[in-house]
């Protein structure tokens, strides 16, 4: 077959792109050098996330820059034609550009599917526009693999986080894999969860637990850290260290002094809703742990385990009997200017040595 280089660009190498950034901006210079008048571009996908209901990247063919937009509103498909909201947005930053018109095409055989747009620095002929929907269609084999790598990785990440979910992929899915490494741990749960699980409806709890997490989370996530497991009322996050120590401590301490700013307001709503607080205890510790994949031959879980996880869950335990919400080790406080208060040695259940345990400042 004699084909243009875009076409055959698709065929022999598209589907080994990194991502779908690189795509739109080698396609559309492709399409340049085959002689098409292209100002700009974009490239859009439906993605199976808990937040984000599509993703466009834009790219402007005089600088070769492409930015990445997110769509939160999955019944208003993304078009390229100027109308509201984030497509406004995306005409705005392609505003430099010539006033073209708009050729759009979907990419497969759903109405939904993956949707390219160009903007065309004059009309488009109809002899250019009919090779623009040549390209797409030739553009459907490279798509769908893009797509699948997206909607993998996309569900790895809402189940395992960004970090863990980067290694499933890059390692054999098999026991024994893995690696020791440092890291501040941040053991956190809710107290009397089992009362309030026996005396409120299901929905009620549910709830209590998803604005729960979402404070809890989202103060790991703010600081760097990620959340390995979620267990009952319960989490376990880690903050690796990268660089030294103390950065990953001190933001663990940020995280967990964070979540205790955003439950008091949490709680206070609640309150003016007749509905009881939801308090909680955390524990942050140094150290190291073996990450990677446990579990059956057929059935793995990706995760962290070692000494470190054991005495970070003990130490926990303490926070009821010593009325405080949250509690550090020695080993983490040892590494931290942020000023703690000492509560002594405690003995912690299964861990040989006592424990040095800190707390943070009423």
């Amino acid at each position: 077959m004699n084909l243009s280089s875009t076409l055959s660009w698709l065929v022999d190498s598209a589907a080994e792109t990194t991502g779908a950034n690189h795509l739109l901006a080698e396609l559309g210079a492709h399409l340049m050098a085959d002689g098409l008048p292209l100002a700009g571009g974009a490239l859009t996908l439906e993605v199976p996330h808990p937040l984000i209901a599509r993703r466009t990247w834009l790219w402007r063919a005089d600088t070769g820059e492409v930015i990445e937009a997110l769509g939160f509103a999955p019944e208003v498909p993304f078009a390229m034609p100027d109308t509201a909201g984030s497509r406004d947005a995306g005409r705005r930053w392609l505003g430099g550009l010539a006033p073209g018109p708009v050729h759009e095409d979907t990419i497969g055989t759903r109405t939904d599917g993956p949707m390219l747009g160009w903007i065309g620095m004059r009309p488009f002929t109809a002899y250019e526009s009919d090779r623009l929907r040549q390209a797409a269609r030739f553009a459907a084999a490279p798509m769908a693999a893009l797509a699948a790598r997206a909607t993998m990785t996309a569900a790895l990440e809402a189940y395992l986080g960004r970090r863990s979910a980067q290694r499933v992929l890059a390692s054999p899915l098999r026991r024994n894999t893995g690696e020791t490494i440092k890291a501040a741990l941040l053991f956190a749960d809710l107290r009397g969860f089992t009362a309030l699980s026996e005396n409120h409806p299901p929905a009620e709890v549910i709830a209590a637990l998803d604005a729960w997490f979402d404070r809890i989370a989202g103060a790991i996530h703010a600081f760097g850290g990620e959340v390995l497991k979620f267990i009952g009322d319960g989490l376990l996050a880690i903050f690796p260290v990268t660089t030294g120590p103390r950065s990953a401590c001190e933001a663990a301490l940020r995280a967990v002094a964070a979540a205790r700013v955003g439950m008091t307001h949490l709680d206070a709503d609640r309150r003016k809703q007749g509905l009881p607080p939801l308090p909680f205890g955390a524990a942050l510790h140094l150290g190291e742990v073996h990450w990677g994949n446990i579990g059956a031959a057929d059935r793995l879980d990706f995760t962290a385990i070692g000494s470190a996880v054991n005495l970070v869950s003990r130490l926990e335990g303490l926070c009821k009997p010593l009325e405080r919400t949250v509690l550090v080790s020695g080993a983490l406080a040892a590494e931290v200017e942020t000023p703690l208060v000492a509560l002594g040695l405690h003995e912690l259940r299964g861990i040989v040595r006592p424990c040095a345990v800190f707390t943070l400042p009423e």
